[in-house]
């Protein structure tokens, strides 16, 4: 007898456990996060390289671009005088070099966003960082992205953009 009251008080002792978690207040918030990205320190010095770097890819991209035009004229202009087997090979040479072009720009826009992507993370993690901070010392329970198409739909939260912005030193 004294077993099964030792057990019915752990199993109430323990349901009011479960009913106490079970009452926590959800606190929620949202977060603009790209613009709080846009308005981080250094966002100009990541456009900048950004930018450098893609001109130097549309550099060397517009550089075949030529070779490929200028070969492809000489080709049209001499064809006619040409035989057969150095037709061929030019035929070949043109299409190898409109390949390698195609090449270069498939992998040029895979290295594009590659960088800018090493360029953001550092400024991600910090921006992810301090969202984490402010919901550990405001008691959040959830941050969302209210970027449009993020959140579908939300009771009434809390932004707490001003409260990242301060924990960063944005104005």
């Amino acid at each position: 007898m004294k077993k099964i009251g030792k057990v019915i008080v752990v199993l109430v002792m323990v349901s009011m456990a479960f009913t106490a978690t079970a009452q926590k207040v959800q606190k929620l918030g949202h977060i603009d996060f790209p613009a709080l990205i846009q308005v981080m320190p250094g966002q100009d010095s990541i456009n900048a390289a950004y930018e450098t770097y893609a001109k130097g890819l549309e550099n060397q991209l517009t550089t075949m671009q030529a070779e490929l035009e200028n070969k492809q004229m000489d080709y049209e202009a001499n064809q006619a005088t040409m035989s057969s087997i150095i037709k061929q090979t030019k035929e070949r040479e043109l299409q190898d070099l409109y390949n390698r072009l195609v090449e270069f720009q498939k992998q040029a826009q895979s290295d594009l966003g590659n960088y800018e992507n090493e360029l953001l993370q550092p400024l991600i993690e910090k921006a992810r960082k301090a969202i984490d901070d402010v919901a550990k010392e405001n008691g959040f329970t959830y941050i969302l992205n209210s970027t449009q198409g993020m959140v579908l739909f939300s009771e009434t939260s809390n932004d707490i953009m001003p409260k990242v912005k301060a924990k960063l030193g944005i104005q």
